[in-house]
C-alpha cells in the first residue's frame, strides 16, 4: 500500500480528481459525480474558480450554500454528522493548487518533518490500485497499522487510554493550516501574503463556507489530507512537550488517540498534554469516548467489534428463525447504535436473507423490526433497505405498496436523514415498486428529475461553467431500471465503508 503523499504530483492530482475521492460515500449506482467533475475541469481550463466569479458582494465567500451539505443522523434523534460536497469548481481549484509540483513537494517535506516525533501516525490516506476502491484500502490500513499495532504494544505496556477529538473536522481552526504547513512564526509573519500556500488553502476553504474560520468540509480525500496536516502539526507540538518523557507510546488514527503506558497517572498526564495542544487549533477531546484499560488486548479492540464477532456467524437462512435473529440484531443496535459493527451485521443479514424464497408467517413483524433497527442505527440503512426490499418482495403483490408506504412514513420521522432517504429512494423507485417517493433532500429531488440545485452557483459569471455544473448529470441511470431487491454486489462500497466506521 502506498500513501497518497508519497505519489508524485501528477499522479496525486489524477488520483484526487477521481469521483470516489471527491466524495467518499456509499450512494446507489445510478448516482455518480464523474461527469460533472470532468465537465467542470474542462470549463475551467486549468484556471482558478476566482477567475469566473462575480465582484464583491457577489463572490463565493459572500454567499451561503456554496457547498452541498448532506446530513446523516447518528442516533435517529438529536446527533448528526454533516458531510459536505465541496463546490466542484472550488474543489478542482484546490486539487490543482495543492498538486502543483513545487507545492506538493513542500507538503511532502513538511509532513515528513511533522511525522518525526513521539506520535506514531497510522492514518495518512492510502492510494488504491485499479482493482481496489479507496475506502477498502483504508480499511486494510486501519486494521494493519492501528488495530494490529495496538495488539503488538501489549507486550511492552500495561495500560491503554483511548480518546478522540470531538467534532474534529467541524472545529478545526482554518488559520491553523498555514501554521501547520509553514510553522507558526513564519505563518504569523506572512499572514497577509496571498501567495503563501497555507493562506491560499485557508482562503479557498473559507470561500466555500461563507467565510467561516471554524471547520473544514468532511467527505473528500483532499480534506482528509488537510486534516492530517493539522493533526500532524499537533503531533509535533505534543513531541515538543513530551521530549523528556519516557516509557510511553502514542498511536493516532485520524482523530483517535491510543496512549500506551505502565500506569494510569502517566496516561492522564499525557492526555492532558494532547488536550492542550489540540485546543490551540480549535479542537478538544471528547470525554464521553475516553476509556482506560489495564488489558491492552481487550482495550485495543472496539467493544462493539468484540460483541459483533459473537453474532457474525448467525444463521438466518431459515424463515422460522428470521425474527429471532433480527431481534438479536435489534438488541445489538440499541447497545452499539450506528457503529461499524451494526453495519457489518446488517450486511451479513442482508446477504443471507436475500436467499430466502418462502414467505414467513410473521412478515409484517419482521418488516417492523427492521424499520426500528433503521431508526436506531440509520447509517446501516443501505443494508437494511436491502432486507426490507427482500422481505416486502415476498408479500402479496397488492399488499406491497401499502407496506412500502408505511416504511417511508416511518423513515421520514427520523430527523437529519438525508443519507437514509437517498437509499430509501433507491428501493421505493425500483422496478415494479414504483412508489411515488417525495423527499426534501436535494439529491433525491435531482434523481426525481426536479429543478433543484446542490451548490449555490449565483457567484459564477461564466455561463459555460454553470452549464458544466448541471446537477442532472449526476444521474447516470434510472432507479426504475434496478431490480427491487439489490444484488449483494451493489452494496460492495457500503460494505467497505462499514468496515471503516
Amino acid at each position: 500500500m502506498t500513501r497518497i503523499i508519497d505519489l508524485d504530483a501528477k499522479t496525486a492530482k489524477a488520483y484526487l480528481k477521481k469521483p470516489e475521492c471527491y466524495f467518499r460515500s456509499d450512494f446507489p449506482p445510478y448516482i455518480s459525480f464523474e461527469t460533472i467533475l470532468k465537465d467542470t475541469a474542462t470549463a475551467m481550463g486549468g484556471q482558478a474558480y476566482t477567475t469566473f466569479q462575480k465582484a464583491k458582494p457577489e463572490r463565493a465567500m459572500d454567499m451561503a450554500g456554496v457547498n452541498y451539505e448532506l446530513l446523516s443522523t447518528k442516533d435517529g434523534r438529536f446527533a448528526w454528522r454533516p458531510f459536505e460536497l465541496i463546490h466542484p469548481a472550488i474543489y478542482m481549484t484546490m486539487v490543482q493548487l495543492v498538486c502543483e509540483p513545487v507545492n506538493w513537494e513542500l507538503l511532502q517535506k513538511r509532513l515528513k518533518e511533522l511525522h518525526e516525533g513521539v506520535v506514531e501516525c497510522t492514518s495518512f490516506p492510502m492510494a488504491s490500485g485499479d482493482d481496489d476502491k479507496h475506502d477498502a484500502v483504508q480499511v486494510r490500513n486501519w486494521w494493519l497499522r492501528y488495530e494490529q499495532r495496538s495488539l503488538e504494544l501489549s507486550m511492552e505496556y500495561t495500560h491503554l487510554l483511548k480518546t478522540d477529538v470531538s467534532n474534529c473536522y467541524g472545529s478545526l481552526y482554518t488559520h491553523s493550516i498555514p501554521w501547520a504547513l509553514h510553522g507558526y512564526e513564519t505563518a504569523k509573519e506572512k499572514q497577509h501574503d496571498k501567495n503563501l500556500l497555507g493562506n491560499q488553502i485557508d482562503f479557498h476553504i473559507r470561500n466555500s463556507r461563507y467565510g467561516q474560520t471554524n471547520g473544514i468540509t468532511q467527505g473528500s480525500v483532499l480534506m482528509d489530507i488537510i486534516a492530517e496536516l493539522v493533526l500532524a502539526y499537533v503531533d509535533h507540538q505534543i513531541t515538543d512537550h513530551l521530549a523528556d518523557d519516557k516509557d510511553f507510546h502514542i498511536l493516532r488514527y485520524r482523530d483517535d488517540y491510543s496512549i500506551f503506558t505502565c500506569s494510569d497517572q502517566h496516561a492522564s498526564e499525557i492526555v492532558r498534554v494532547i488536550s492542550d495542544c489540540l485546543r490551540k487549533v480549535g479542537m478538544q477531546l471528547g470525554a464521553a469516548k475516553t476509556s482506560v484499560s489495564t488489558n491492552i488486548v481487550e482495550g485495543a479492540i472496539k467493544p462493539e467489534k468484540l460483541a459483533g464477532i459473537q453474532l457474525q456467524d448467525m444463521d438466518i437462512t431459515q424463515a422460522k428463525t428470521i425474527q429471532k435473529q433480527l431481534l438479536r440484531l435489534h438488541s445489538f443496535a440499541r447497545e452499539y447504535p450506528n457503529t461499524g459493527a451494526v453495519k457489518r451485521l446488517a450486511d451479513n443479514a442482508f446477504q443471507k436473507i436475500s436467499k430466502i424464497t418462502e414467505v414467513p408467517d410473521d412478515l409484517g413483524v419482521q418488516v417492523a423490526i427492521v424499520c426500528d433497527i433503521a431508526a436506531i442505527s440509520p447509517s446501516a440503512f443501505p443494508a437494511l433497505s436491502g432486507i426490507l426490499a427482500k422481505l416486502i418482495s415476498l408479500a402479496q403483490e397488492d399488499a406491497r405498496p401499502e407496506m412500502w408506504k408505511k416504511v417511508a412514513e416511518k423513515m421520514k420521522r427520523i430527523p437529519h436523514n438525508g443519507h437514509l432517504e437517498v437509499w430509501l429512494q433507491r428501493v421505493t423507485k425500483a422496478k415494479d415498486v414504483n412508489l411515488n417517493f417525495e423527499s426534501s433532500e436535494p439529491i433525491c429531488q435531482v434523481v426525481n428529475g426536479q429543478d433543484t440545485k446542490l451548490w449555490n452557483n449565483d457567484w459564477i459569471s461564466s455561463q459555460a461553467l454553470v452549464q458544466a455544473l448541471d446537477v442532472a448529470k449526476l444521474v447516470i441511470s434510472k432507479p426504475e431500471d434496478l431490480d427491487p431487491v439489490p444484488k449483494t454486489e451493489e452494496l460492495s462500497l457500503f460494505r467497505e465503508y462499514a468496515e471503516f466506521s
